[in-house]
């Protein structure tokens, strides 16, 4: 499943086909996150370094838990801070 809002693709350099190919060649194809067999490549740190250092074989499942708790995240520095009423005594209290 792809995000709607995600400009990711358009952002991927053009040779991104063999870059994919050679990731995954030299991971020989295991998730660097749990070690099972892996299908896609993944930017370990977040941004648009398309180095080999930068990028890692991961499995499906690991890459929608990571992607989905890096938006996640990217969402909530946007969203405005929470207002909270002061505490007050209850009124049974007083």
């Amino acid at each position: 499943m792809t995000w709607s809002t995600s400009n990711r693709r358009s952002r991927l350099p053009k040779d991104w086909p063999a870059i994919r190919a050679r990731i995954l060649t030299r991971d020989r194809h295991r998730c660097y996150r749990c070690g099972r067999p892996a299908t896609e490549v993944d930017h370990k740190q977040r941004g648009d370094d398309h180095s080999d250092a930068n990028l890692g074989a991961i499995c499906t499942p690991c890459h929608r838990t990571k992607s989905s708790r890096e938006g996640g995240q990217a969402t909530r520095w946007r969203r405005p801070p929470r207002r909270r009423r002061p505490d007050e005594r209850h009124p049974g209290l007083r």
